[in-house]
């Protein structure tokens, strides 16, 4: 099948790669220079299937309106933008029920858990070399926080991840960079949990995909599409490119284009931002950064190290501006980073990021058929991206040849949206 991808993010290139590995003629249309170059660029880089949660969750609204007079939340408005997404909120709020919110979590689990391995089949056969990290540990500066996490502690002993439960003494072997002043009550340790360079990994799968007979085609943006029995793009330039199926990876910009197909979905701009920064390092002693990767547990922010470099990334905004970050949300950054680790990375020489990523407001992605003859669905997968990517994509590429889904579907596919 002649096969058209919409966008060459860390979900675009994954699909390129497994359609292209099944014989298809692939070929990515992505508007910037290179792979991964927006909501993948430089997300917090956690690969933890046990930690992916939908945001829609209980207790959730009453976080983001305390965050409102000041209070800490995962969901932050963007200020005047996010009353745009008043309707997104509204079905958002509604996917916070304990009924919704259930089976929204059991069906990422499942994709995350699938994911990975296939992250990891396709890491060790295809021998990628890209920035890892072993270990994550989930930081608990106090009881309250390990009291709130009980749920969350709940679902990784039904779901058996691996964990403990440790207690600060332990902590501060397992990464004794940790700074002895800082409030250290307890951590949860899952060492089969880590973190990898996102943008590292696309680089690579994109060559190993361009192997497989995928082409791509840069700095050339898809104007709008159209669905039928012979399914077509238009490109910035008014080619008519026809094809025999459309799969749309695209990030915020998908829902403009699908709605030009007819088909409408509830996906809005959820704004990331993270900090890049190379260790200091000094003569004859170790970097005195993080050896794994860490979650502040009270602040929801991630610190991961990634070669000679630690990220740290956290916050998210729905709607907001999309240019540079505010700087109240990188001091943040630099707070939790400085709490921990003082004075471990250069500052002057980090790099700034700020990312939209499509997100639903339930939580899932959605994978497969879209409704519209000819047009396929990758996308909606928000932060969790990198840890879904390629399970998502094996998925994807399974269905459009007509074969069934490697895992169960429920809650996956467009339909859920509809009901």
């Amino acid at each position: 099948m002649r096969i058209v991808i919409v966008g060459a993010g860390i979900v675009g290139v994954t699909t390129a790669y497994e359609l292209a590995l099944q014989g298809h003629e692939v070929t990515v249309y992505e508007r910037r220079g290179s792979v991964a170059s927006e909501a993948s660029f430089a997300s917090g880089g956690l690969l933890a299937p046990g930690l992916v949660a939908p945001s829609a969750a209980p207790g959730m609204p009453w976080q983001v309106a305390r965050q409102l007079f000041g209070g800490p939340a995962r969901l932050r408005p963007g200020g005047l933008g996010a009353l745009a997404q008043l309707p997104w909120l509204w079905r958002w709020w509604r996917a916070c029920r304990p009924r919704v919110h259930g089976p929204n979590g059991a069906a990422m689990h499942r994709l995350a858990q699938f994911s990975a391995a296939r992250l990891q089949e396709l890491t060790r056969s295809l021998n990628l070399e890209f920035e890892q990290t072993p270990g994550v540990v989930m930081l608990m500066r106090g009881e309250r926080e390990l009291k709130a996490a009980q749920g969350s502690l709940s679902l990784l002993r039904d779901w058996g991840v691996p964990h403990h439960v440790v207690d600060a003494k332990r902590c501060r072997e397992l990464e004794p960079g940790l700074n002895e002043h800082t409030n250290l009550h307890a951590a949860v340790h899952l060492s089969q949990h880590g973190a990898g360079n996102c943008r590292q990994f696309a680089q690579l799968l994109k060559t190993e995909a361009q192997h497989q007979g995928a082409r791509f085609r840069f700095d050339t943006a898809v104007r709008s599409l159209s669905a039928g029995t012979t399914p077509a793009v238009v490109l910035a330039n008014g080619l008519t490119v026809p094809c025999d199926a459309i799969v749309v990876c695209a990030g915020v910009g998908a829902r403009a284009l699908l709605a030009g197909a007819g088909v409408r979905l509830p996906l809005a701009p959820v704004h990331g931002v993270s900090i890049t920064a190379p260790l200091r390092h000094l003569d004859g002693l170790h970097a005195p950064g993080p050896r794994g990767a860490l979650t502040d547990a009270r602040h929801d922010i991630v610190i991961a190290r990634l070669g000679h470099r630690v990220r740290v990334a956290g916050g998210t905004e729905l709607g907001g501006d999309p240019g540079r970050p505010a700087p109240a949300a990188l001091r943040r950054l630099y707070r939790v980073l400085d709490d921990w680790f003082p004075g471990a990375v250069l500052a002057r020489e980090a790099q700034h990021w700020k990312g939209a990523q499509p997100m639903l407001p339930d939580g899932p992605p959605v994978l497969g058929e879209s409704g519209a003859p000819g047009v396929w669905l990758n996308l909606g997968h928000g932060a969790s991206g990198w840890t879904l990517a390629c399970g998502s994509a094996l998925v994807l590429a399974e269905r459009l040849s007509g074969r069934d889904a490697p895992l169960d579907m429920a809650g996956l596919t467009v339909a859920r949206l509809r009901g």
